[in-house]
């Protein structure tokens, strides 16, 4: 059983590291802060968008509320607050919309008008949803049965059908506190039916990658699959260990709560790895909708008690020398609802290391991350990438491709400039842009 399960553990992990001594040279450096390009990447900004910067509160408390969602209603541009709970959202000024609406799980879902905006200290306050009983049709008293209805119902609440996606992928590296690696791109994803045994396919459509080996300690940190694996946080279509049946009876579940989400209610399912069980497994929250009994989203982290375990999950080799210690591994998935199905939207991994050398008094710690929106999705009629036309989950992005140039790579789409905050803030496509 124990092989059996390191072998299942391994597969949902979103990052494969290869750390070995740095041969990179002549790589270009950066500094994710250039004042005088940042100055001027706004000037071109500011002749084909509006730009809006602000913070999104709680109303009650003041409280700065991290992971929101701002979308432009009428279009595909939205972006996500970052952990300080900020925003940065252009505007092209050829696009006819009025209003925007903010939205976090436990809050209202509140409409804002564009032209009551200042391009710079806004202010955006949700209030707390309280639910009433009386729209509680089920209070669960057995959130197992929830938890096995996911799988039950996915038939009724996803998509069959493969799709076409377009998305927004980023993975970066941070050394303690300063940005030493990054890569972006824009993917085409073959996206199978959730019933299907089909894998997802990934095709990088445009990239781009910068690092500073200087301030890499040597070390090169290299991620494997890159998309693909991102892609694997959509635990609906692969379940193995958080939602299948031969995993399900390895966590205890409660009820924490009932909230809404997107103005639906939602069951707030609390799930952590039974003890007994010495091999890593997960904690984390299940969102689920009270109507349909589709799970909305998922937020989990990897048990870091086994740190030998852990260690051999993320590390595939290491220069002697040093000694690498997980520190923790969180994820966020997102699922949003239009026609009566569920698609996967959004993903979110993040890493975090101590790395000691012997010879060096102090460690440096890393945190790895890896994240990607969906921008755009034609359902029907899908082509299978082939060849060398699929990035492949043994390939390393950054190996793939260029080194940033051109300051208007992006052209017309509403992406994240460099020098912005990237912890949590994803900028979806405008579909134009693509």
């Amino acid at each position: 059983m124990k092989t059996n399960l390191r072998k299942q553990v391994s597969i949902l992990l979103s990052f494969i590291l290869v750390l070995s001594f740095s041969q990179v040279m002549g790589a270009e450096s950066f500094n994710f802060k250039k004042k005088n390009k940042a100055k001027t990447q706004q000037v071109i900004d500011t002749l084909k968008y509006n730009v809006y910067k602000g913070e999104i509160k709680n109303k009650e408390t003041g409280e700065m509320l991290i992971f929101a969602n701002i979308s432009v209603n009428g279009s595909n541009v939205a972006t996500v607050s970052n952990s300080d709970g900020e925003f940065l959202l252009k505007i092209a000024k050829n696009l006819d919309v009025k209003t925007l609406t903010v939205s976090h799980i436990g809050f209202k879902n509140k409409e804002f008008e564009i032209a009551s905006l200042k391009p710079k200290k806004n202010i955006l306050e949700l209030e707390s949803a309280i639910i009433p009983l009386g729209e509680i049709n089920i209070y669960p008293h057995d959130p197992l049965f929830l938890v096995r209805s996911i799988l039950k119902k996915v038939a009724e609440n996803y998509t069959l059908d493969p799709s076409m996606m377009k998305g927004f992928y980023r993975e970066t590296i941070k050394k303690n506190r300063t940005y030493v690696a990054l890569s972006e791109a824009v993917v085409n994803i073959n996206k199978s039916g959730y019933q299907q045994i089909r894998d997802d396919q990934v095709q990088i459509f445009k990239g781009r990658k910068s690092q500073d080996v200087k301030k890499m300690d040597t070390l090169l940190f290299k991620l494997q699959g890159g998309p693909n694996t991102t892609l694997l946080l959509d635990i609906i279509k692969n379940p193995y260990n958080l939602l299948s049946g031969d995993f399900i009876e390895n966590y205890d579940y409660s009820l924490k709560n009932i909230t809404k989400l997107n103005d639906k209610i939602h069951y707030v399912i609390e799930f952590k790895q039974k003890q007994g069980i010495d091999l890593p497994l997960y904690y984390g929250l299940f969102y689920i909708d009270a109507k349909n009994l589709a799970l909305s989203s998922a937020k989990f982290s990897l048990n870091m008690e086994n740190e030998s375990e852990v260690r051999s999950m993320f590390i595939r080799k290491k220069p002697s020398g040093v000694k690498v210690t997980p520190l923790s591994a969180d994820y966020i998935v997102n699922y949003q609802e239009k026609g009566g199905k569920w698609y996967f939207t959004y993903a979110r991994g993040e890493i975090k290391f101590k790395c000691n050398w012997q010879r060096k008094l102090f460690n440096s710690k890393f945190s790895v991350m890896t994240e990607m929106a969906i921008t755009d999705r034609t359902d029907g009629e899908t082509t299978r990438f082939k060849g060398k036309e699929r990035f492949k989950s043994n390939q390393v992005m950054a190996d793939e491709i260029g080194n940033f140039s051109d300051e208007n790579f992006w052209g017309a789409s509403n992406t994240i400039e460099p020098d912005q905050s990237i912890e949590a803030a994803i900028k979806k496509l405008k579909r134009k842009g693509k």
